[in-house]
């Protein structure tokens, strides 16, 4: 029987490893895309294309994981590596060109250490009985868009350029690795593909599969949009950088706060919930223009998007059991691919349509509450075959 760490160091460890992936690997270009407009003549559209190249690289990470032979120890530490070693060479480099090459191998990596991490940390304290430290693992998003967001707001206000601070995340990345390695060790033992529970609830699975893809939707426009609506309404450099570290804090407390409130609801109640709040915060721009319109759909967006990541991957937990990270994988595939379709509809919309950014919103509300219509049945749990 293989020694399952301690929860502390279990949750210690993903805590780290997510802050890692997601809050440089994935997000660190939202606030460092300004410097590098400024210092280095990045044209917006060239960043739309370096944004996309991580989205497309989280996809094909997503897919990838399911079928890897690699056990999650290892996939979590090739990713984490790949992480570090591409945020570096986002600042070695100096030509577009390269950096869509490292942009899609961050994104790829990223979606290596969130699958790997969940597996592994959510079967650890399943299997000693605390689930509800899961909140503290997932919280390492949001502590490290807040991080980061913090150390891209000190280079601007320093004047440091934009290849400096890739260097700096680098290393950052590369020095906090020591703190995961409790999780380089062991892995989830993965059963075969004819498991009775995988032939009983593929339905279920799927509709799973299909609730997560329709949040990548609906979460994607406002996340998209609304930092440039706020910027046109607030344009100082000093509080508009502000944004992104109390975004990341938002994000980290809701997922500790949700710990405790899942005491009095079952996951794909509090999901359910949570969506229809991220619903609402997404039509209120449109509805109630304005600075405080926007601010309240930061909130109530910013409050939901990792409890409901960490929701989703305790429910593929809770139903998939062993196979687990397969369904995770899946799962996070098809919220990649929700987010890639997002700003897609949102362009032929307007294009071909004259469709509005305040339709679209409505559009992306409309999705989500279709999502919580499929959460409203009960998904399956997992059970040992004897």
């Amino acid at each position: 029987m293989s020694h399952i760490p301690p929860a502390r160091s279990s949750v210690w460890a993903g805590f780290i490893a997510l802050a890692i992936a997601m809050g440089i690997g994935r997000f660190a270009f939202t606030p460092i895309l300004p410097l590098m407009q400024s210092d280095q003549g990045l044209a917006l559209s060239q960043g739309g294309w370096l944004a996309s190249a991580n989205y497309l690289g989280y996809f094909a990470g997503a897919l990838s994981a399911s079928f890897l032979r690699w056990n999650a120890s290892t996939l979590l530490r090739v990713g984490l590596l790949l992480v570090a070693a591409s945020t570096a060479m986002m600042g070695w480099t100096h030509a577009w060109s390269t950096w869509i090459a490292w942009r899609s191998l961050a994104g790829v990596a990223s979606a290596w250490v969130l699958v790997a991490t969940a597996s592994l940390c959510l079967a650890r304290l399943n299997a000693i009985g605390r689930p509800d430290k899961a909140g503290w693992v997932f919280s390492g998003v949001g502590a490290g868009i807040a991080v980061t967001g913090l150390v891209c707001l000190f280079a601007d206000l320093r004047g440091i350029a934009s290849w400096d601070t890739w260097l700096l995340l680098g290393a950052l990345a590369a020095v906090a690795m020591v703190a995961t390695l409790p999780l380089w060790r062991g892995s989830v033992t993965m059963p075969s593909h004819n498991d009775a529970n995988t032939r009983q609830h593929g339905a279920s699975y799927r509709r799973l599969i299909l609730c997560y893809g329709i949040f990548g939707f609906g979460y994607i426009l406002p996340a998209t949009f609304l930092p440039a609506q706020a910027k046109v309404l607030l344009d100082d450099n000093a509080i508009f950088g502000l944004a992104w570290p109390l975004f990341g804090l938002t994000a980290a407390a809701s997922t500790v706060a949700c710990g405790a409130l899942l005491r009095w609801f079952s996951l794909r109640q509090f999901w359910l919930i949570s969506q229809l709040i991220m619903a609402l915060g997404v039509m209120l721009p449109a509805a109630i223009p304005g600075m405080a319109s926007i601010i309240m759909a930061a909130i109530c967006v910013g409050g939901t998007f990792m409890v409901i990541t960490m929701l989703g991957m305790q429910q593929a937990q809770v139903s998939a059991g062993p196979r687990a990270r397969n369904l995770m994988a899946n799962m996070t595939a098809a919220f990649a691919a929700g987010q890639l379709a997002g700003p897609v509809v949102f362009s032929l919309l307007n294009e071909h349509l004259g469709g509005t950014l305040d339709g679209s919103l409505y559009l992306a509300c409309a999705v989500l509450v279709t999502g919580c219509l499929l959460l409203h049945r009960p998904f399956p749990e997992y059970v040992a075959q004897t």
